[in-house]
């Protein structure tokens, strides 16, 4: 007899599960019904049987008019949601036209320096009935209050705009590196944001706790959740420490999963987070309102699972990964194109992508019922296995002090890698079969033609960097940003300082140097 297969996250699959299995399952306690606690049959009692998800596409890339056209076309072929991907730079807190920029401006999304690209970015677009989700995590708060300050140009108040800054720091120490501010520091500003979008953004959701990237970096799927519910721990201490009540910003609290290829133990995951926050919020943390026990969560499939060897095969990778978050209860979801593991996508795979989505919510009958996997002897086992596993490895960060403590000393990191490079030998021993790359390989691949980011638009950018510093009123952006190191000196909110900055135009990289200039940046330990 072989030996027993194992999931994703390294637990055993049996062939055949019968009556008895989980042992001692209580489905009042496991599952309750939809949209109650603890919630692991999905966050609303209807889920997709009224409407279907929200189908994001993710776009930016070269110029903001380029994007903008790009998210036009999108909005016209039936995308309800809107992601924005930004160039490096921005990520990082740079203007176009530092020198650590070189090179990198408009590569791998959108160059947004001021007021003035933001205009053109959402130009045309109706922002109080589209909702925007933007990939930012350490410039953040200025990236959301540029949309702010845009929206408000065209008309729409705070209260009616919808949407998700990732504004997720601690996974950047942990797995991808575009982090400014020391740990600290980052914390305060996160309860900032959760602050001034409770006054000001009531419908914005804060943050967008991020496991996508550590599952890229290779991350179990036992580790994805285990590592992005510690973080959020972290950060619900931390508003709690600023003074902020549990109820006032839990509700806006997101999450940000993966989906991969291996769809039922996607499906198990994604229902034992929710059941796993559930319990964290009520139990720990005290919380009454059940929206702030609810684990709301965007799903993007898995970018690292596709290949550049023979390239349509990711249209069927695409859509299985897309299957097992609709039937695992995402709110939303983002579909790679097939060209990504090559390129930025084209227009045709980009369409293709969303096309996907729409496939799944109404050419099959998953969206009829609600958690059609419930009660499955299988699924049941799964959903309970991934549980304890994630507990455990929760457990782990909690005896190292915490998330930040955990990340100071490296433990999240080192434990993904050991994953990652698990994977990798099991590619490179044909132990693991990726189809086109290890087995059934083509002698020859077929030429592609990915679309290419322009060199001009660097040149494009800093030119008008250049006319807005020469025609804004300097001394009064100079006293503005004054008044932000002060801000930021003290314990007052810093984010009207920042508003005041940027509607003075500021650029992105001059908020950020200001704070710098108080806060300092983060260096990281040796053992990273």
């Amino acid at each position: 007899m072989g030996s027993l297969a194992r999931s994703e996250s390294g637990l055993p699959i049996q062939p055949v599960y019968d009556a008895g299995t989980p042992a001692g399952f209580d489905a009042n306690a496991k599952l309750g019904a939809p949209g109650r606690f603890p919630f692991t049959r999905g966050v609303y009692p209807s889920m997709y049987t009224g409407r279907p998800w929200t189908m994001r596409q993710y776009a930016g890339f070269g110029t903001a008019k380029e994007s903008n056209e790009r998210y036009h076309e999108l909005v016209g072929a039936g995308t309800g949601g809107l992601s924005v991907a930004f160039d490096l730079p921005t990520q990082m807190g740079y203007d176009s036209d530092e020198a650590i920029a070189q090179g990198e401006v408009g590569k791998v999304g959108v160059a947004i320096d001021s007021i003035q690209d933001m205009r053109t970015l959402f130009r045309g677009l109706p922002l109080d009935k589209v909702s925007t989700s933007m990939t930012i995590n350490a410039p953040a708060s200025t990236l959301l209050l540029l949309y702010q300050l845009v929206a408000a140009e065209q008309g729409v108040p705070g209260d009616l705009l919808t949407g998700t800054i990732q504004n997720d720091v601690l996974k950047e120490y942990i797995a991808r590196g575009t982090y400014i501010f020391p740990p600290k520091q980052s914390l305060r500003l996160i309860s900032d944001i959760f602050a001034y979008c409770h006054r000001e953004l009531p419908r914005w959701n804060t943050i967008s706790i991020s496991g996508y990237h550590m599952a890229e970096a290779g991350a179990t799927p036992a580790q994805e959740i285990a590592f992005t519910l510690a973080n959020a721990r972290e950060y619900v201490r931390a508003a709690l420490a600023a003074g902020l009540d549990v109820d006032d910003f839990a509700p806006r609290l997101s999450f940000f999963f993966v989906a991969r290829t291996t769809l039922l133990e996607e499906v198990a995951k994604f229902r034992a987070a929710r059941r796993i926050w559930a319990r964290v919020m009520r139990e720990e943390f005290g919380a009454r309102n059940p929206k702030s026990q609810m684990l709301r969560f965007h799903t993007q499939t898995a970018g690292v699972q596709l290949t550049a060897q023979q390239p349509e095969v990711n249209l069927v990778r695409v859509a299985l990964q897309g299957l097992g978050a609709v039937l695992g209860g995402t709110q939303s979801l983002h579909t790679n194109s097939y060209d990504e593991a090559i390129a930025l996508p084209t227009q045709k795979a980009a369409r293709l992508a969303l096309r996907t989505q729409q496939v799944i919510a109404y050419e099959t009958d998953v969206t009829k019922t609600v958690d059609p996997f419930a009660g499955s002897y299988f699924m049941e086992s799964m959903t309970d296995e991934i549980e304890a596993a994630v507990l455990e490895l929760m457990r782990a960060v909690e005896d190292r002090g915490g998330a930040v403590a955990a990340i100071e000393q490296g433990f999240q990191k080192s434990e993904i890698e050991r994953s990652a490079y698990l994977i990798s030998q099991e590619i490179d021993n044909k132990e693991r079969t990726v189809v086109g790359v290890n087995t059934f390989v083509l002698d020859e691949e077929e030429p592609y033609e990915p679309l290419r980011v322009d060199p001009q638009i660097e040149f494009d950018q800093r030119e008008r960097l250049a006319a807005l510093r020469r025609d804004r009123d300097n001394d009064a952006l100079e006293r503005a940003l004054d008044a932000l190191r002060t801000a930021a000196q003290g314990t007052e909110n810093v984010l009207p300082a920042i508003r005041e900055a940027l509607r003075g135009h500021a650029t992105v990289g001059e908020v950020s140097h200001a704070l710098r200039d108080v806060w300092g940046v983060h260096v990281p330990h040796d053992t990273f």
